[in-house]
């Protein structure tokens, strides 16, 4: 493990030996002509865990979701999504560059879409505000602190969404997968696309997976290469991510242990920061504090590093590289933190 306890995010993990091994021995092909066997394997092992029909290798999650708004979201509509999630706040304004559909969020606070929010808006159509085209998600929800959705409040999104077509970012599904104990096909029931990250908590170096029917495939793969995301011998980084969902969705639960660890310390450091450990059900604490800046050259004197997602709203990640004598340093410096 490495000498920092490198909390800023799921994503600074690093590939395995057996993720190197595979690349290293990795067949390969031009997958431009859908010829690489490996992207081919990878991809048909994605579109099976989740239940669809087809899946698309593409090099993020951004062009993953991005890739989606462009072919369930009609040109003059509106999408409905919730106000804090990553298709909102941290793709950079992508929506607003790459599409013709308007953003029309909803509040998110706990995670969740109310459902009556979706009614609304469906119904708005009729008093003159713009119809919606699709609604998207966000499981699990990383500014809650990573929560997943149950399959009852999926369901009663389902069931007001109506022909909309629902885009499932799920850059986390597969903590969510473990969290809820649900397989994550049924976590995606009635989807109409899934976008989930190997490059997160499952530790690839690179690369997403956007899965639907056949026919909407089709089409990402179409603005997949519109977005210069079409790549030629990618099986070399595709055999990281068949090693990822083979071996590395069941040990999660391990971060999710040491997040809720975490969790207890902060709460208890600071009881005023709105944290409630109970809640915390995947790999991400997420907690208000006055002065980040001061809290971060704090831990950083015990080799700690921690990272924002808004401002004076804190954020620690927990994933493979960060083990139990890692988080017992975490636990220390924030146990002996001012303020």
């Amino acid at each position: 493990m490495s000498s920092v306890v490198d909390l800023r995010s799921d994503t600074v993990t690093r590939p395995t030996p057996a993720m190197r091994k595979a690349m290293a021995e990795a067949e390969v092909g031009d997958d431009g002509y859908g010829e690489d066997p490996t992207v081919n394997a990878l991809e048909a092992a994605f579109a099976e865990r989740m239940g669809m029909e087809a899946a698309v290798f593409v090099p993020s999650g951004v062009m993953g979701n991005q890739i989606a708004l462009r072919v369930l979201g009609r040109p003059g509509t509106a999408v409905i999504v919730g106000r804090r999630q990553h298709l909102v706040a941290y793709e950079n304004g992508a929506a607003g560059r790459n599409t013709e559909v308007q953003l029309a969020p909803v509040d998110d606070t706990d995670g969740i879409i109310d459902p009556q929010d979706v009614v609304w808006a469906r119904e708005g159509a009729e008093h003159h505000l713009l119809p919606p085209s699709m609604v998207s998600i966000e499981n699990t929800h990383m500014p809650s602190g990573g929560r997943a959705w149950s399959l009852e409040q999926l369901k009663a999104l389902r069931a007001v969404a109506g022909d909309l077509p629902i885009h499932v970012d799920g850059a986390r599904i597969f903590n969510a997968e473990v969290a809820l104990g649900v397989p994550v096909a049924r976590l995606v029931e009635g989807a109409t696309t899934v976008m989930a990250c190997l490059s997160k908590g499952l530790c690839a170096p690179v690369g997403s997976m956007l899965a639907g029917s056949s026919d909407v495939i089709t089409e990402a793969r179409v603005e997949r290469h519109r977005f210069g995301g079409a790549m030629r011998q990618a099986g070399v980084i595709a055999a990281a991510g068949l090693v990822a969902l083979d071996s590395m969705v069941g040990r999660l639960a391990e971060d999710h242990a040491r997040a809720r660890r975490l969790a207890d310390a902060v709460a208890a450091r600071w009881p005023a920061c709105g944290l409630d450990p109970g809640s915390v059900m995947t790999n991400c604490v997420v907690f208000a504090h006055p002065d980040p800046s001061a809290l971060f050259a704090h831990l950083g004197s015990f080799g700690v590093l921690a990272g924002t997602i808004a401002p004076g709203t804190v954020r620690m990640m927990t994933h493979h590289d960060i083990d139990d004598d890692g988080i017992d340093r975490a636990i220390g410096a924030l146990d002996a933190a001012p303020g």
